[in-house]
């Protein structure tokens, strides 16, 4: 690829939804120049008695929580999907039609649940030893495997950070399951359909290959998994999480993957939280084969981070992306580049152990 071309203004196709993402490199050759604003460092406890999330606390809701010894899951108090209502689904209570179709709904059931990662009130998942995150993961793909019997799409995802709308610094994720195919999965869902056909491989086993072969965008690799900045990238360090080989969904993993899996979540998300030494904020979320998917699918994982210069300045998607097409300045061979330059020593193991050899 021409690097001339890199510098200018361009579009980038996104093969998993079909839609375009402006390139503006010429904005900001460098946009890590400049001060590295940071912010002061939280210091949380390990255990909060007015953590609604803690071991043993109350909940907002009023039920009492366990006194749970690594991860914990609950229905969430507050749930945006209940289980469907009979009294909504018939004649008279369905829900209202327009004449001539204009205004459309239709009843939406399912349930949401929250998972801690851990007791400890002050680690995050790039804090957690090993063991501890490959808890997570047998707790997500079991998790994943209930509800996928049940419901057409299963999202299991994370907001980690005030910036991210996280209303509790206790370190938890979430899982949403519903009735119906919601629309970020559906485009992904039709254009590895459209490409399976016309190929017969996944769409993103392909692209695995392509990127492999580049490694510009590469970020991390192990034996089972690859992390990389997608071509495609909106956000400004997004990454995108993959298997080597073709597996549909999270239960389809091997007892090695799942190491695999907590040891690459370990490093990718310690060079996030090193690159401006602060608890790195991000939505991430994984999407995995539907309920009557023929095949096409391939399971992944998007991290969406908004932080873009510092840890005080965000990226927003606003104007221009919210009434044409999605932004960026930074380039995702750019981002890629930073996110390796990074360590996979967290940084505040690495400010003890200098503190340590004093």
């Amino acid at each position: 690829m021409k690097a001339r071309f890199l510098d200018r203004p361009h579009r980038r196709l996104n093969l998993l939804t079909g839609e375009w993402v402006l390139v503006s490199p010429h904005r900001t050759q460098r946009p890590w120049q400049g001060k590295m604003e940071s912010l002061p460092p939280e210091d949380r406890p390990s255990y909060d008695p007015q953590c609604y999330l803690c071991p043993g606390n109350d909940r907002a809701g009023g039920a009492k929580n366990p006194a749970y010894d690594h991860t914990f899951v609950f229905t969430n108090d507050f749930a945006a999907l209940t289980p469907f209502e009979p009294r909504l689904l018939d004649d008279e209570g369905g829900p209202p039609q327009s004449e001539g179709g204009l205004l459309q709904a239709e009843p939406s059931g399912g349930t949401c649940r929250v998972i801690c990662f851990s007791p400890r009130h002050d680690l995050t998942l790039p804090e957690m030893e090993l063991p501890d995150i490959r808890r997570v993961v047998d707790l997500w793909v079991g998790q994943y495997e209930e509800l996928s019997s049940r419901y057409r799409w299963v999202q299991i995802f994370e907001n980690k950070g005030a910036l991210m709308g996280c209303s509790n610094p206790h370190p938890h994720g979430q899982i949403w399951a519903g009735s119906f195919l919601p629309n970020e999965p559906a485009k992904e869902d039709a254009e590895q359909a459209r490409y399976f056909a016309e190929h017969g491989r996944p769409l993103l086993m392909d692209y695995l290959k392509e990127e492999l072969k580049e490694g510009r965008r590469v970020v991390e690799e192990n034996e089972d998994w690859v992390a990389l900045t997608p071509w495609w990238a909106v956000w400004p360090f997004e990454l995108l999480l993959l298997p080597r080989r073709a597996l549909g969904s999270l239960p389809e993993l091997e007892d090695s993957e799942r190491n695999g899996l907590a040891e690459i979540l370990k490093k990718i998300l310690t060079r996030y939280d090193n690159l401006f030494e602060i608890s790195f904020p991000y939505s991430m979320g994984w999407h995995g084969r539907p309920k009557r998917d023929f095949g096409h699918w391939q399971l992944h994982a998007h991290f969406y981070p908004p932080l873009l210069r510092s840890a005080a300045i965000r990226k927003f998607l606003v104007g221009y992306e919210m009434l044409a097409e999605a932004q960026r300045d930074i380039t995702a061979e750019q981002a890629a580049s930073r996110l390796r330059d990074c360590s996979i020593v967290h940084y505040k193991q690495a400010a003890n152990e200098r503190g340590a050899s004093r």
